[in-house]
């Protein structure tokens, strides 16, 4: 996988949850879908919390934003897996390959009702651009191709609602639809344009369609997601990050509006969420909307080619699977209550364990590092190099720690996003989670180090942020090529001593970069220094790492551990 210009030379290839180079062009090809997915992801991870907190149709159960986050990421790695399986070849993903992923992977990763929407947006949309025999089995498509895809989008999601309502996503997308075919442009990046700023603007009018959002003073959740999704792909096609989505900031009040005839009270309505993925054929997917569609509400149907996903509000949640087997394959059940905000299986009948009181989980590098968490009673999940660990493997790792409490510590600034989901995921499993955002293992082995379960959580979380936030992180990398830094240039093999994340040395020995490191590290004042090293970093480079320290730096401790493979020669910690 191409590395991303302008990243620190010793970076790992980009991972869904970071942004990939801009390579210029106003047309939509494979390395542009993987862009818009990447940055689509970022930005809802960056938006989830505001769109969580306006979220008040159909239901206001807050996590509309934190659905969409969900059913992105799905889609982000799909594409990313694209790109991977091309790597040794000659050739590179087409266009139709990109989209279906991307498609593919929000329909089977689709949560929610706006997640469930936002799935048959994006399939709409790869319909049009790998239909066979169309022009979009080029190596692009154009501004009237993708004018065609946005509208097929926007009439396949209506058709996936069972009773469409006006001031919602689908009103959002219709406007996105209108102003991609009234643009009459050549270029994506202008059709693009039209149709983020009519769907900005419709997403204004929202409230005046729905008199729910009028009375809570927001615009419709679900289409401020779709508008950022819409500012994303804007901003892969040009470079260039259009407006912020949403015409007002989250939450304010919107100023009166018209009354509408559909309304919708908080708290009314069935009690469950029911969703699974279904093989079935299309004949038995018709006969289960009718099924469902007297069971309930909110029903959602999304997918084709015997892959379908199914999203209802219900009563009788086991009616709703039970239909679900009469039709296919239910599978990936999964069952929300409404008011307790917990997930289960139908077919959970043994009794649950008891719950430990709390548990530390932790996101580290390497087998080495991971043992020594586990040492300290944390439950670890592995990051592997260009790999990221994904908000559904933190979640399950959350619900494995067994406790009542979580504390999390993803040891990585580009995870924030990713850990912020898994811990909303499991809170609606009713566990109490606290994010603290750890930038670096050395800063999660401070927080580890004063964690004591025996104090109130507050307290627990109050002292493990203060560890972690008076550790200074670095690391010590290799290039693998030429690249700018903020140091100046570096050649392919330079040594890289980063600070808090910044190329601060550029050297050509391993030992002398970090002795350099830890002096400018240490100029500042530290009690401890932490080594992590690599399994490749021969013993004798710690031996003199540690006589430096004692040598130049009076009262500092050194400590030294074995982080195993962990992508990184060495990770430096100052306490």
């Amino acid at each position: 996988m191409p590395e991303p210009e302008g990243e620190p030379a010793g970076s790992p290839p980009p991972a869904p949850h970071q942004r990939p180079p801009h390579r210029g062009g106003g047309l939509l090809d494979a390395p542009a879908v993987r862009r818009w997915s990447a940055l689509a992801l970022a930005a809802l991870g960056r938006a989830r919390e505001d769109i969580d907190a306006i979220n008040v149709y159909p239901v206001a159960d807050g996590d509309t934003g934190t659905n969409l986050y969900l059913t992105m990421e799905s889609a982000a790695q799909a594409v990313e897996a694209v790109f991977a399986a091309h790597e040794t070849g000659a050739t590179r993903p087409a266009l139709s390959d990109a989209v279906r992923a991307m498609a593919h992977g929000a329909l089977i990763g689709a949560r929610g009702n706006s997640g469930t929407i936002l799935a048959q947006l994006l399939r709409g949309m790869a319909q049009v651009l790998t239909t066979p025999g169309d022009e979009a089995h080029a190596a692009h498509a154009d501004g009237p191709l993708l004018a065609r895809a946005l509208r097929r989008a926007a009439d396949s999601a209506y058709g996936a609602v069972a009773h469409p309502v006006e001031g919602t996503v689908l009103t959002v997308a219709t406007a996105a639809a209108d102003g991609a075919d009234a643009a009459g442009a050549a270029d994506c990046a202008a059709v693009a344009r039209a149709a983020h700023d009519a769907a900005l603007a419709a997403l204004g009018e929202t409230p005046r369609h729905l008199a729910v959002l009028a009375r809570a003073g927001v615009v419709d959740a679900g289409g401020r997601g779709f508008v950022t999704v819409l500012h994303t792909l804007l901003e892969a096609l040009t470079g260039e990050a259009p407006a912020r989505p949403g015409p007002r900031p989250p939450g304010d009040l919107v100023g009166p509006c018209a009354a509408a005839p559909a309304d919708h009270t908080p708290g009314e309505g069935p009690a469950y969420e029911v969703i699974y993925l279904l093989d079935a054929e299309d004949a038995a997917v018709d006969r289960l909307r009718g099924r469902l569609d007297a069971l309930g509400d909110s029903l959602v149907v999304v997918g084709g080619d015997g892959l379908w996903n199914v999203h209802v509000h219900v009563d009788d949640a086991g009616a709703a699977v039970e239909a679900g087997i009469e039709a296919g394959r239910p599978h990936r059940v999964r069952i929300t209550h409404f008011g307790a905000q917990t997930a289960t299986r139908p077919d959970a009948a043994q009794p649950p364990r008891e719950r430990a009181p709390r548990a530390v989980v932790a996101v580290v590098p390497g087998e080495g590092l991971a043992e020594l968490y586990a040492q300290g009673g944390a439950t670890t999940v592995h990051a592997r190099a260009g790999e990221p660990p994904a908000s559904g493997e933190l979640a399950e790792a959350i619900r494995r720690a067994h406790a009542h409490e979580v504390v999390l510590l993803p040891n990585d600034p580009e995870l924030r996003h990713t850990a912020a989901a898994a811990a909303e995921q499991a809170r609606g499993d009713g566990i109490r989670v606290a994010l603290i955002p750890t930038r670096s293992a050395v800063q999660g082995i401070a927080a580890l180090a004063v964690h004591e379960g025996g104090r109130r959580f507050d307290e627990d979380v109050v002292a493990m942020t203060s560890a972690a936030g008076a550790t200074r992180h670095g690391a010590i990398s290799v290039a693998e090529r030429q690249s700018w830094t903020t140091a100046g240039i570096c050649q392919a093999g330079d040594v890289l001593g980063l600070v808090d994340g910044d190329v601060a040395v550029i050297g050509t020995d391993l030992t002398d970069t970090a002795r350099t490191v830890l002096d400018r590290m240490l100029s500042a004042g530290g009690e401890m220094v932490t080594l992590v090293l690599d399994d490749e970093v021969p013993e004798q480079v710690a031996d003199l790492l540690e006589r430096h320290v004692r040598t130049r730096h009076l009262a500092v401790d050194t400590v030294v551990y074995r982080g195993g493979r962990q992508g990184s020669p060495m990770l430096i910690g100052v306490e």
